[in-house]
């Protein structure tokens, strides 16, 4: 891997800054990582010198530990794309082919100062925002990661509520199977009425 492509949250501000990013947030030790390793290795390299497109790496459980937890990383590979500051999941295809159609489509992000690259929408949203205080859009920011975090953590609990209910109507599964064995114990019945079908048959 060039060096260089492997973020920290040291680095990420100073490489990611004007640039769009698709980046690649992994394991050492996962398995799908090192499989996706050397086609993404090779994306990187070919965007190395890109002025505004950064293909780059984060790796979760060395440096970029905290970076991964800020953003959200929850499994591995977790690979996502846009504005560094408002990063978006990539849902597509991992191969080579998909991952270079997917880079060659990245457009540069909107420059929030210079309003380069910024679509009509954007600017009004942007100008918009200027009129605010500083204390008002930190507010903002404050309340998103605040909701944000309310609804991850909705959604872990309600996850271990199912994990719960599974659990209890798996064991209610059981009991009643075993109690429906007992009942009519069917192996013997089978076996009887097997061999009355075969008496039967040789009448």
């Amino acid at each position: 891997m060039a060096f260089g492509l492997e973020l920290t949250p040291d680095t990420w501000e100073e490489k990611t800054g004007g640039k769009t990013v698709f980046v690649k947030f992994f394991a050492p030790w996962c398995g799908h990582c090192k499989a996706m390793k050397p086609v993404w290795d090779k994306l990187m390299t070919e965007y190395e010198s890109s002025e505004t497109i950064l293909v780059a790496d984060v790796d979760c459980i060395g440096d970029g530990k905290d970076l991964c937890e800020k953003v959200g990383v929850k499994g591995f590979p977790t690979i996502k794309h846009g504005d560094p500051a408002n990063l978006e999941d990539y849902k597509g295809g991992r191969d080579d082919a998909a991952l270079k159609k997917f880079a060659a489509g990245l457009k540069p992000s909107c420059n929030v100062v210079s309003l380069e690259n910024c679509d009509p929408e954007q600017v009004t949203a942007i100008k918009a925002y200027q009129d605010n205080t500083e204390e008002e859009l930190q507010e903002m920011v404050d309340s998103e990661e605040k909701e944000r975090t309310g609804a991850e953590e909705l959604f872990k609990t309600e996850v271990e509520k199912l994990q719960k209910k599974y659990e209890a109507l798996t064991a209610d599964k059981e009991s009643s199977l075993d109690e429906i064995a007992k009942k009519y114990n069917i192996g013997m019945v089978n076996g009887v009425l097997n061999n009355k079908k075969k008496g039967k048959d040789e009448l």
